[in-house]
Protein backbone atom coordinates (compact mmCIF):
# COMPACT_ATOMS: atom_id res chain seq x y z
CA UNK A 1 0.00 0.00 0.00
CA UNK A 2 1.32 3.39 -0.71
CA UNK A 3 2.15 5.91 1.68
CA UNK A 4 0.80 8.60 -1.07
CA UNK A 5 -2.68 9.82 -1.31
CA UNK A 6 -3.46 13.10 -3.48
CA UNK A 7 -4.59 16.06 -1.62
CA UNK A 8 -4.50 19.97 -1.48
CA UNK A 9 -0.74 20.77 -0.53
CA UNK A 10 -1.07 22.22 3.19
CA UNK A 11 1.36 25.07 4.23
CA UNK A 12 4.34 22.93 5.26
CA UNK A 13 4.54 21.58 1.41
CA UNK A 14 8.13 19.99 0.49
CA UNK A 15 8.98 20.49 -3.43
CA UNK A 16 10.75 18.28 -5.05
CA UNK A 17 12.39 19.39 -8.06
CA UNK A 18 14.26 17.06 -10.70
CA UNK A 19 16.63 19.02 -13.13
CA UNK A 20 16.84 17.56 -16.65
CA UNK A 21 15.71 18.42 -20.02
CA UNK A 22 12.63 17.67 -21.85
CA UNK A 23 12.17 15.22 -24.66
CA UNK A 24 12.90 12.08 -26.35
CA UNK A 25 16.27 12.77 -27.49
CA UNK A 26 17.47 13.68 -23.69
CA UNK A 27 15.31 11.20 -21.41
CA UNK A 28 17.98 8.51 -21.45
CA UNK A 29 21.25 11.30 -20.62
CA UNK A 30 23.04 11.47 -17.49
CA UNK A 31 22.07 15.30 -17.55
CA UNK A 32 18.73 13.62 -16.83
CA UNK A 33 19.47 12.25 -13.53
CA UNK A 34 17.24 14.31 -11.70
CA UNK A 35 14.33 13.86 -13.70
CA UNK A 36 14.87 10.26 -13.38
CA UNK A 37 15.18 10.04 -9.47
CA UNK A 38 11.68 12.26 -9.25
CA UNK A 39 9.95 10.00 -11.51
CA UNK A 40 11.56 7.11 -9.92
CA UNK A 41 9.90 8.31 -6.85
CA UNK A 42 6.12 9.08 -8.47
CA UNK A 43 6.87 5.70 -9.29
CA UNK A 44 7.53 4.10 -6.35
CA UNK A 45 4.52 5.62 -4.46
CA UNK A 46 1.87 5.84 -7.07
CA UNK A 47 1.21 8.86 -6.94
CA UNK A 48 -0.54 8.98 -10.19
CA UNK A 49 -0.92 11.24 -13.46
CA UNK A 50 1.69 14.81 -13.54
CA UNK A 51 -0.21 17.93 -14.83
CA UNK A 52 1.19 20.68 -16.43
CA UNK A 53 2.03 23.56 -13.71
CA UNK A 54 4.41 26.11 -13.01
CA UNK A 55 6.49 25.56 -15.87
CA UNK A 56 6.86 21.74 -15.63
CA UNK A 57 5.09 18.54 -15.17
CA UNK A 58 3.83 18.78 -12.01
CA UNK A 59 2.44 15.91 -8.81
CA UNK A 60 1.18 15.99 -5.35
CA UNK A 61 0.85 13.65 -2.52
CA UNK A 62 1.51 12.60 0.93
CA UNK A 63 4.86 11.00 2.51
CA UNK A 64 4.29 9.54 6.15
CA UNK A 65 1.96 12.70 6.76
CA UNK A 66 4.47 15.29 4.79
CA UNK A 67 2.79 16.81 2.12
CA UNK A 68 5.33 16.47 -0.98
CA UNK A 69 4.59 18.37 -4.73
CA UNK A 70 7.28 16.94 -7.21
CA UNK A 71 8.17 19.21 -10.51
CA UNK A 72 9.82 18.30 -13.80
CA UNK A 73 10.63 21.74 -15.33
CA UNK A 74 10.08 21.46 -18.66
CA UNK A 75 12.03 24.58 -19.37
CA UNK A 76 15.52 22.40 -20.35
CA UNK A 77 18.21 22.50 -17.98
CA UNK A 78 19.84 25.92 -17.73
CA UNK A 79 16.58 27.32 -17.34
CA UNK A 80 14.99 25.13 -14.39
CA UNK A 81 15.37 27.71 -11.96
CA UNK A 82 12.06 29.80 -14.05
CA UNK A 83 9.81 26.51 -12.98
CA UNK A 84 11.14 25.80 -9.85
CA UNK A 85 11.04 29.64 -8.40
CA UNK A 86 7.51 30.26 -10.01
CA UNK A 87 6.41 26.71 -7.89
CA UNK A 88 7.80 27.98 -4.93
CA UNK A 89 6.13 31.28 -4.54
CA UNK A 90 2.89 30.20 -5.93
CA UNK A 91 2.70 27.20 -3.28
CA UNK A 92 4.56 29.36 -0.28
CA UNK A 93 7.63 27.01 -0.44
CA UNK A 94 10.23 28.17 1.22
CA UNK A 95 14.02 27.64 -0.05
CA UNK A 96 14.59 24.98 3.24
CA UNK A 97 11.79 22.84 2.50
CA UNK A 98 13.10 22.57 -1.53
CA UNK A 99 15.01 19.89 -2.67
CA UNK A 100 16.98 19.83 -5.94
CA UNK A 101 17.90 16.60 -7.99
CA UNK A 102 20.66 16.91 -9.95
CA UNK A 103 23.47 15.25 -11.59
CA UNK A 104 27.22 15.62 -10.60
CA UNK A 105 30.57 15.20 -12.60
CA UNK A 106 32.57 14.83 -9.86
CA UNK A 107 30.98 12.31 -8.10
CA UNK A 108 31.68 8.76 -9.46
CA UNK A 109 28.54 6.51 -11.17
CA UNK A 110 26.73 5.30 -8.09
CA UNK A 111 27.76 7.54 -5.59
CA UNK A 112 24.61 9.68 -3.76
CA UNK A 113 25.49 12.71 -1.74
CA UNK A 114 23.09 15.64 -0.12
CA UNK A 115 23.46 18.83 1.37
CA UNK A 116 21.98 22.15 2.37
CA UNK A 117 23.34 25.20 0.29
CA UNK A 118 26.66 25.39 -1.32
CA UNK A 119 27.85 26.07 -4.70
CA UNK A 120 26.68 25.35 -8.30
CA UNK A 121 30.02 23.09 -9.19
CA UNK A 122 29.28 24.82 -12.62
CA UNK A 123 26.37 23.25 -12.96
CA UNK A 124 23.98 25.74 -14.93
CA UNK A 125 20.62 24.20 -13.94
CA UNK A 126 21.44 24.54 -10.03
CA UNK A 127 23.07 28.61 -11.34
CA UNK A 128 19.50 29.08 -12.88
CA UNK A 129 17.31 27.88 -9.70
CA UNK A 130 19.85 29.26 -7.16
CA UNK A 131 19.67 32.34 -9.18
CA UNK A 132 15.87 32.71 -9.47
CA UNK A 133 15.48 31.70 -5.58
CA UNK A 134 18.11 34.23 -4.67
CA UNK A 135 19.64 32.12 -2.63
CA UNK A 136 21.71 29.04 -2.19
CA UNK A 137 19.85 27.69 1.39
CA UNK A 138 18.20 24.79 -0.61
CA UNK A 139 18.84 21.14 -0.20
CA UNK A 140 20.64 19.22 -2.77
CA UNK A 141 20.62 15.67 -3.45
CA UNK A 142 23.41 15.08 -5.81
CA UNK A 143 23.90 11.72 -7.97
CA UNK A 144 27.14 11.15 -9.66
CA UNK A 145 27.66 10.03 -13.18
CA UNK A 146 31.57 10.18 -12.94
CA UNK A 147 34.03 11.80 -15.67
CA UNK A 148 34.54 9.99 -19.09
CA UNK A 149 37.84 7.57 -19.50
CA UNK A 150 38.98 9.85 -22.87
CA UNK A 151 40.33 13.05 -21.61
CA UNK A 152 39.23 14.05 -24.86
CA UNK A 153 35.63 13.45 -24.71
CA UNK A 154 34.12 16.31 -23.90
CA UNK A 155 32.20 16.38 -20.33
CA UNK A 156 29.20 18.39 -22.08
CA UNK A 157 28.99 15.33 -24.59
CA UNK A 158 29.42 13.09 -21.26
CA UNK A 159 26.82 14.28 -19.57
CA UNK A 160 24.29 14.66 -22.48
CA UNK A 161 25.07 10.73 -23.37
CA UNK A 162 22.86 7.79 -22.34
CA UNK A 163 24.40 6.21 -19.14
CA UNK A 164 26.32 3.03 -20.13
CA UNK A 165 25.66 1.15 -16.75
CA UNK A 166 23.26 -1.88 -16.69
CA UNK A 167 19.70 -1.24 -16.25
CA UNK A 168 19.97 -3.14 -12.54
CA UNK A 169 22.66 -0.81 -11.76
CA UNK A 170 21.14 2.33 -13.03
CA UNK A 171 17.12 1.27 -11.54
CA UNK A 172 19.76 0.56 -8.02
CA UNK A 173 21.30 4.23 -7.89
CA UNK A 174 17.97 5.86 -9.04
CA UNK A 175 16.31 3.64 -5.57
CA UNK A 176 19.64 4.96 -3.29
CA UNK A 177 18.78 8.28 -4.20
CA UNK A 178 14.95 8.12 -3.83
CA UNK A 179 15.89 6.86 -0.33
CA UNK A 180 17.82 10.16 0.40
CA UNK A 181 15.20 12.04 -0.85
CA UNK A 182 12.53 10.29 1.46
CA UNK A 183 15.07 10.22 4.34
CA UNK A 184 14.98 14.69 4.10
CA UNK A 185 11.16 14.63 3.52
CA UNK A 186 10.65 12.55 6.63
CA UNK A 187 13.86 12.70 9.40
CA UNK A 188 15.46 16.15 7.99
CA UNK A 189 18.69 16.93 6.23
CA UNK A 190 20.92 16.12 9.10
CA UNK A 191 19.87 12.83 8.96
CA UNK A 192 19.87 12.55 5.59
CA UNK A 193 23.96 13.65 5.31
CA UNK A 194 24.92 11.25 8.08
CA UNK A 195 23.05 8.07 6.82
CA UNK A 196 23.79 8.79 3.04
CA UNK A 197 27.34 10.71 2.84
CA UNK A 198 29.30 8.27 4.54
CA UNK A 199 28.15 5.47 1.55
CA UNK A 200 30.99 4.35 -0.58
CA UNK A 201 30.13 4.21 -4.35
CA UNK A 202 29.93 0.44 -6.18
CA UNK A 203 32.70 -0.06 -8.08
CA UNK A 204 30.75 0.12 -11.89
CA UNK A 205 31.03 -2.48 -14.41
CA UNK A 206 33.78 -2.01 -17.22
CA UNK A 207 32.16 -5.21 -19.21
CA UNK A 208 29.39 -6.24 -21.07
CA UNK A 209 27.40 -3.18 -20.77
CA UNK A 210 24.08 -2.33 -22.01
CA UNK A 211 22.40 1.00 -22.26
CA UNK A 212 20.07 2.23 -19.83
CA UNK A 213 16.75 1.76 -20.39
CA UNK A 214 14.15 4.67 -19.86
CA UNK A 215 12.97 4.43 -16.40
CA UNK A 216 10.12 6.68 -17.39
CA UNK A 217 12.06 10.71 -17.87
CA UNK A 218 10.94 11.74 -20.86
CA UNK A 219 8.42 13.88 -21.06
CA UNK A 220 5.90 11.31 -22.63
CA UNK A 221 6.45 8.96 -20.23
CA UNK A 222 5.47 11.30 -17.88
CA UNK A 223 2.12 11.66 -19.13
CA UNK A 224 1.79 8.66 -18.43
CA UNK A 225 2.20 8.17 -14.49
Amino acid sequence: MSLFRNREAREDLTLLAGLGNPGEEYALSRHNAGFMVASFFMRRHRMGRTRRRYGGRWCEGVLEGHPVAVLLPQTYMNLSGEAVAEAARKKHVPPERIIVVHDDLDFPFGTVRCRLGGGAGGHKGLESVTGRLGTPAYNRVRLGIGRPDDPAVDPRDWVLSPFEEPNEAVESVLALASDCVETIITDGIETAMSRFNRRQAPEPPRSGRQPAQEPASGSDAINEL
